[in-house]
């Protein structure tokens, strides 16, 4: 045994108390990373849109003082009416409400939606609009979610604006998603994410008089820890926070993503993770994706990770959209990034890494719960894939890049 293994300074967990195991996967994310994390956070989770919209549309017509909201996807339909009133309604009221839509994931958005908000005084900007762009900013959107009310409570997760997350996951019409309520430390890090994009379109920051910078409470026993990906040449944080977490994970790793495209490096480190005994369990959309060529382009990596032993499963009754990854029962990464490239490489992005058992728990047993209504895919089986199917693979992995 080396000098240093089993002590919590060092890189592996194993023979520590739960305490220092949390204790050195923070440091080692920190290290990483160099983003402190925070104590003291209270992260609820939201599944579906039944749970999600409610608690969301309660918290905004509940503001006093600000609501924050960034977004990539805002579609026309009731969901988006439902907001753009709710929105409205608090900006009359004195309340200064900003609203930041990405120009290229929210052109479906009704222009009614519009006119509500700009007409009552809310603040709407547009995320590098279409016409204005230089060439190679076109690819680089902001794909982040948040929503901040009050400086107090946030949101974050997959859910954009749009009926299609209406529900509970029960066909192909309801989206399966997973979003968060987040009170305590960590809503800063979620408002900064907001601010970060809002300088591109607005040069105030914060207005004195209306922003507030308080004090965070203790409102709960979570570690959380936020980072942000920016789309900028190279591999951003994002990609690096989904290295480190596969390595530092010992025994199991659940992932719920809808695109998954992983680069070459993520897979091998999934393999190499399945070789030293991690139980690496993947859950993907099936039947009802919503982006096939992407899909593709993700299946052409089948055959390799099944031969190192991972598990892959998809999802029968609708779109899997979540994005969520647990670790060892204690750690989840949680936000709005997929495990693709435009994620790790492409878009601005937002992510929480929380260790808290209890919080794990409830996403595992959600995962279990989505394996009892999903394929596993068979090593045998994908080996018979037709022709047509492997020639469709290589169509779409020279464009892997840009999904």
């Amino acid at each position: 045994m080396s000098p240093h293994e089993g002590d919590p300074g060092s890189t592996s967990g194993r023979g520590l108390t739960g305490d220092e195991r949390v204790w050195r996967a923070r440091r080692v994310l920190e290290g990483v990373l160099g983003v402190p994390a925070t104590e003291g956070n209270q992260i609820d989770v939201l599944r579906n849109g039944d749970e999600i919209f409610p608690a969301l549309f309660d918290a905004i017509d509940g503001a006093e003082h600000t609501v924050d909201l960034l977004t990539f996807v805002y579609w026309q339909g009731e969901v988006g009416t439902h907001l753009a009133e709710s929105l409205a309604k608090r900006a009359r009221d004195g309340v200064r409400v900003r609203v930041l839509l990405d120009a290229y994931g929210a052109r479906p958005i009704d222009p009614a939606a519009i006119r509500t908000m700009e007409d009552n005084g809310v603040r709407l900007r547009w995320f590098r609009p279409l016409h204005h762009l230089r060439p190679l900013q076109v690819n680089h959107r902001t794909h982040r979610k948040v929503a901040i009310i009050d400086e107090a409570v946030a949101f974050t997760g997959g859910v954009g604006i749009a009926d299609v997350w209406q529900g509970d996951a029960r066909n192909e019409n309801e989206w399966r998603d997973t979003h968060f309520r987040i009170r305590g430390p960590a809503v800063d890090g979620l408002r900064a994410a907001f601010l970060d994009n809002w300088i591109e379109t607005d040069a105030f920051l914060f207005e004195d008089g209306i922003d507030r910078f308080p004090g965070q409470p203790q409102s709960g026993r979570s570690v959380a820890q936020c980072i942000r990906g920016a789309s900028e040449t190279g591999r951003s944080d994002m990609a690096t926070l989904f290295r480190t977490l596969i390595q530092l994970a010992e025994t199991r790793i659940r992932i719920s993503t809808a695109y998954f495209v992983p680069d070459t490096d993520i897979r091998l480190r999934l393999c190499d993770a399945a070789a030293r005994g991690v139980a690496v369990e993947i859950l993907l959309p099936g039947p009802h994706a919503d982006k096939r060529f992407v899909q593709l382009a993700g299946e052409s990596r089948y055959a390799r990770l099944l031969e190192c032993g991972i598990r892959i499963w998809t999802f029968q009754p609708s779109m899997m959209h979540a994005k969520v990854m647990t670790l060892d029962g204690y750690i989840a990464n949680i936000g709005s990034a997929n495990l693709n490239s435009r994620s790790t490489d492409l878009d601005e992005e937002v992510n929480l890494v929380v260790m808290d058992e209890s919080l794990v728990a409830t996403l595992d047993r959600h995962f279990d719960e989505d394996l009892a209504r999903s394929q596993e895919i068979q090593a045998s089986r994908w080996d018979e894939r037709s022709v047509l199917q492997r020639t469709y693979e290589r169509v779409s992995i020279p464009l892997k890049r840009f999904f």
